[in-house]
């Protein structure tokens, strides 16, 4: 959410001070992300001490501050941002219609704004071994969505695709992102139809499902200095291969972490391992597909704010620049076939 809810300071610090007991804190909104259901601020205490607040509106699911905790907490996965209890240890609250959760503040950048070090990429790829290799309680397991294959992404977008066709109005923002629909329209269903065609590969075979991320783009890693790196934003946890966190590295989201280098120096961290390339090619394009259908909900929001908006076009521009998402998937299928 890149403004502010609407949810008075006052509010904000009562609900810290009852469920955390926080007091004489200092609050400052953070204009990160593109989800427009979260907010997220920076809270100071008197002691020096800084945390960051997560607010969730809508469904929210345990298992996105439970898993955490016990990946951190139990299995010592460091690399692992976890929840902060509540005075009465739950890991966390609702009020004012949002989940809130608070953590750790970690001092340092994301991905996208620093480049990770040789350490830090090895220590990476040591944390998601270790997440993919942790075995869960099982009601922890239970609690977490496995994978399907879905076809809700894909259908979501030939709705949009069908309602194009037939015209749509709007403001000068959604002009622009018609018209760069309509150029890239025949991509668009070259990618869709590529994801479902991977999909009934894959729904043949029976994957080993571990422990997933599955939004571990350069955002949702926090890296700062002494080579520190933290993985955040455990909101998608999901049962499923591997490679639905795998094709993040090197798969280019966000125009980053697109280079042979860093992918060696990630995979001497992970370990040896086959590589299932069809699973790795279907994430790649089930992820472009995904944010498709993202962008489109985002666009014709009424509540979005024009902000959001515009952020949203100049994320589904970029994705079709070169070297970036869709031409990483487009040579990924073209090696298994």
């Amino acid at each position: 959410m890149l403004t502010p809810p609407d949810l008075p300071r006052e509010a904000i610090a009562q609900c810290l001070a009852d469920a955390y007991g926080l007091r004489d804190i200092r609050i400052e909104f953070l204009p990160l992300g593109a989800d427009v259901n979260s907010a997220v601020f920076r809270v100071d205490a008197s002691d020096g001490t800084a945390y960051f607040l997560k607010l969730r509106r809508g469904d929210f699911d345990k298992p996105v501050v439970t898993v955490p905790a016990f990946l951190h907490r139990d299995k010592g996965i460091e690399a692992v941002m976890a929840p902060l209890p509540t005075t009465n240890l739950q890991l966390s609250v609702q009020a004012h219609g949002f989940d809130w959760a608070l953590y750790p503040f970690f001092d340092g950048s994301n991905g996208f704004e620093r480049t990770l070090t040789d350490p830090q990429w090895t220590a990476l790829g040591t944390a998601l071994s270790a997440i993919h290799e942790a075995e869960l309680p099982e009601a922890l397991s239970a609690s977490l969505p496995k994978e399907r294959y879905d076809h809700h992404w894909r259908e979501g977008v030939r709705r949009y695709q069908r309602r194009f066709i037939n015209g749509v109005k709007g403001d000068g923002i959604v002009e622009r992102f018609l018209a760069f629909w309509e150029e890239h329209a025949e991509e668009i269903d070259t990618i869709v139809y590529r994801s479902e065609q991977l999909a009934s590969i894959l729904l043949e075979r029976p994957p080993r499902l571990v422990p997933c991320h599955s939004d571990l783009h350069a955002g949702n890693v926090l890296v700062g200095d002494d080579d520190r790196l933290s993985i955040v934003d455990w909101d998608t946890l999901i049962l499923a291969p591997k490679e639905r966190d795998l094709m993040f590295i090197g798969g280019g989201v966000g125009h980053v972490w697109n280079q042979p280098r860093e992918e060696a120096l990630f995979y001497e961290g992970y370990g040896p391992g086959d590589l299932d390339l069809v699973a790795l090619a279907y994430y790649r394009y089930e992820r472009i597909v995904k944010d498709l259908l993202e962008y489109c909900d985002q666009m014709f929001d009424a509540a979005a704010s024009t902000e959001d908006r515009e952020e949203g076009l100049r994320q589904m521009q970029s994705q079709f620049l070169p070297g970036d998402v869709v031409a990483i998937a487009h040579r990924g299928y073209d090696d298994i076939t």
